[in-house]
């Protein structure tokens, strides 16, 4: 009797669907593949409406053009500047609302060393942006009123 506990495949699996952040798979057309729970909760969708559909399911229409421009580049060249820091960038819900995420990314091969598509871990930290700006707001406005407290 196994009493390790499940395998290393399920083990993955539960993994990937179980986090609470975001797991996409996107194939090297920018297919969606692999779309998680976290994923579901954070931009609206139900699995069945992501896969297979395009990236600009979450890409905002101003920043398609950009992104698709440097998909592209990662995926022909296999290189990402990315690849071990956090990009920060927006996205959008199903419902239209913008929101700010965070978000690593690590480019899949196959034997040969061909890219097979990209997997992103993402974060939705709309909140923590807000405050951020907000934050810089008021630092703004003291400074411009001379480092006194504004009139209330």
């Amino acid at each position: 009797m196994d009493t390790r506990g499940p395998g290393h495949d399920e083990l993955c699996r539960l993994i990937v669907e179980q986090m609470p952040e975001a797991v996409i798979f996107s194939d090297r057309q920018g297919l969606v593949r692999l779309w998680n729970r976290g994923a579901e909760t954070m931009f609206g969708y139900a699995a069945d409406e992501a896969l297979g559909q395009s990236l600009d399911l979450i890409v905002p229409e101003r920043f398609r053009a950009r992104h698709w421009e440097g998909y592209q580049r990662v995926m022909a060249t296999g290189v990402t500047s990315y690849g071990q820091r956090l990009l920060a960038v927006p996205a959008m819900r199903k419902d239209g609302q913008r929101i700010s995420i965070e978000f690593s990314i690590a480019l899949l091969k196959d034997e040969a060393g061909a890219v097979t598509g990209a997997a992103a871990v993402v974060r939705d930290v709309t909140a923590r942006w807000q405050a951020e700006r907000e934050l810089r707001q008021r630092v703004a406005a003291r400074e411009a009123s001379g480092g006194r407290p504004a009139a209330t």
